[in-house]
Parts: C-alpha cells; sequence; structure tokens
C-alpha cells in the first residue's frame, strides 16, 4: 500500500497512478496491449457491462418491431429492468461492503463512515438521499434513453448494423464505445464544474465528498440528462442494440461499480473483481482535479492531472487556492 503524507487514505494503488499508456509519447506497444488485456480481463467492470448488454439484448428486451409503436407496455418492462438492476447492482454492493462488511476496510480508500444526520441529505442521511436520486430520475432518464434509441430502431430513423452484415464495424465499436464514453464524460463533467452549472446542479453529486455505490448516480436530475446525452453518437453511425446498452451501462451500472469506494471486491478463493476508482476518489475529495477517465487527454491537457502523491495534493492545494482567489 502507498499512502501520500497526510492525505488519510486508508488504502490507495500503488502511486503515482498514470493516465493509459496509449496517451503518452513516444508509444509503448508492450505498456499499451497490457493496460488493454487488463481493462478487458474477465473480472472488470468493462466486461461486467458488456455481458450484462448481451444479457439485455437476448432474454430482457422488446424486439424491435415492437419498439416502432410507443406504449405503456414495453416501456415500463424496460423500466422494471433498468429499476431491478439498480437496485441489484447497487443494492448488492452496498450490502455485500457496507451493511455486512463481509472484508471490512480491506482495499477501501476512505474508511470514514458514509454520512448519516446531515441537513444536506434528503432524509438526513447520505445512503438514503443516494438510494432516492439513482432509482428515481435516474432510472427514469436511463429508461428515456433506451426508449429513444429504440423506438428510432423500429420507426428507421437510426441506422442498423448487425454483426452478420458488418462484423469488423460490430466488433470495432465496442472497442469504441468505452473511450466514447471517458471522454464524452470528461466534457461534460468539466462543464459542469463552471460556477453557475457547479452551483445549482453538480452541487447535488459533490454532497458526497466520501463516497458509496448508491452514490455514483445520486445527482441532480439535469445530470443525468447530460450523463445519457452520450447515445446521440448512435443517431450518426451504424449502431446494434446491444451497442446502445453497452452504451448506457457504463453509467446504469459504471457509475455505482466506479464509486464502491473500494478498489475491488475480494471473491471466495481470493480472487479480486476490480470495481472503484481512485482517480475519481481523488475528485470527489479534492473537486478541482481529475474531470476525465484514465483513458482520457483531458486532465493532463487542463493541467487538472491528480496523481494521487503528495506532490499531487500540494499541486491540488495551489490550483484551489488559486481559484478562490479569482472568483473574490
Amino acid at each position: 500500500m502507498s499512502l501520500s503524507r497526510g492525505s488519510r487514505w486508508n488504502y490507495t494503488p500503488p502511486l503515482p497512478i498514470r493516465s493509459a499508456p496509449f496517451l503518452h509519447w513516444p508509444l509503448d506497444p508492450g505498456a499499451t496491449l497490457r493496460h488493454l488485456l487488463r481493462s478487458w480481463g474477465p473480472l472488470t467492470a468493462r466486461v461486467t457491462m458488456l455481458a450484462f448488454a448481451l444479457i439485455f439484448w437476448r432474454w430482457l428486451s422488446p424486439s424491435i418491431e415492437t419498439t416502432a409503436t410507443l406504449s405503456l407496455g414495453w416501456i415500463a418492462a424496460v423500466w422494471a429492468r433498468n429499476f431491478s438492476v439498480m437496485l441489484i447492482v447497487a443494492g448488492g454492493l452496498h450490502l455485500w461492503l457496507y451493511r455486512v462488511r463481509r472484508q471490512g476496510d480491506e482495499l477501501r480508500y476512505d474508511a470514514r463512515p458514509l454520512a448519516t444526520n446531515k441537513r444536506i441529505f434528503l432524509f438526513r442521511d447520505q445512503v438514503l438521499d443516494n438510494m432516492a436520486l439513482s432509482l428515481g430520475p435516474a432510472v427514469l432518464v436511463w429508461t428515456a434513453a433506451e426508449v429513444l434509441v429504440l423506438h428510432g430502431y423500429g420507426r428507421g430513423w437510426l441506422s442498423l448494423t448487425s454483426f452478420d452484415s458488418n462484423p469488423v464495424w460490430f466488433l470495432a465499436f465496442i472497442l469504441i464505445i468505452p473511450w466514447w464514453s471517458v471522454l464524452y464524460f470528461g466534457v461534460g463533467h468539466r462543464l459542469l464544474h463552471i460556477p453557475g452549472a457547479y452551483r445549482k446542479v453538480h452541487s447535488w453529486h459533490h454532497k458526497n465528498v466520501n463516497v458509496g455505490p448508491w452514490s455514483g448516480l445520486a445527482m441532480h436530475p439535469i445530470e443525468h440528462l447530460v450523463l445519457f446525452g452520450d447515445i446521440f453518437l448512435l443517431f450518426l453511425v451504424p449502431s446494434h442494440p446491444i451497442h446502445l446498452y453497452f452504451m448506457v451501462l457504463h453509467h446504469g451500472l459504471g457509475a455505482p461499480l466506479s464509486h464502491t469506494g473500494y478498489d475491488a471486491v475480494i471473491l471466495p478463493g481470493g480472487l479480486k473483481f476490480r470495481v472503484g476508482d481512485f482517480h475519481h476518489q481523488l475528485h470527489h475529495r479534492f473537486l478541482e482535479c481529475n474531470y476525465g477517465g484514465l483513458e482520457s487527454p483531458l486532465d493532463e491537457m487542463l493541467d487538472t492531472f491528480h496523481d494521487g502523491t503528495a506532490d499531487g495534493d500540494a499541486h491540488m492545494a495551489t490550483r484551489r487556492a488559486a481559484i478562490r482567489k479569482a472568483t473574490q
């Protein structure tokens, strides 16, 4: 375990953290290949989301013919599926990590308890507040995004493709979607930190200085619209419902998984399911850093990359002081 001085982290991954090797020049093909193999490993959030996308398409979705006509029946079924998945995944992680506490604080970034009896939260409770926002407006916007694209497929407004008709593009787009999601998220997230947008919208999410699985989608409904807005890409390029599900699951499941507050869930036999995101955990503590993800060049372009070290802490303190001075 490596700790930055004075940061009070309970656990960190090896420091300094670095952005993806394919963002650095000269390109290191070996490091890039190892990064891609790790990010697409069997016990990763990325492969889990793709598995859910395949399950959605095979068993839990209306046919394209059905979606050509808007009707309460199939729309309600999509909402019920998304609500159930959110409840099972975020609720299951919270139960395992924070209620049953099967691994205690092992691999937990910040060991402080989640907030209770705080007026800033609905019901004065962080978990109840987060659950209400995640199961309420988050699932509604997630469902609306799916319905919009599925109806577009059914009416012929969007260009459909398939593995049989274009296997190269079908597989290539699956590889592109995670990077697209990171790039889109970083830009939208940075815009939400503009003072007016932050004060009225994004500050809802930042009530969660320390995070748990329910915190990932605990945000203002306008931010849900921004977050799931990356589906506009599907109006521009040929796609398949599997691509749609994989894209929306980067938020619907990706947010709870990345906000667990733990680096991994320890499975029987000592296997580790990689969840959490220390890069983003730093953002929740220091605010004006790490707007994007490790596969985005945004933070290094803006000089807002916090690598988790004591030097990174000092750099962020200087940056925040400059921001406060500029806004006074």
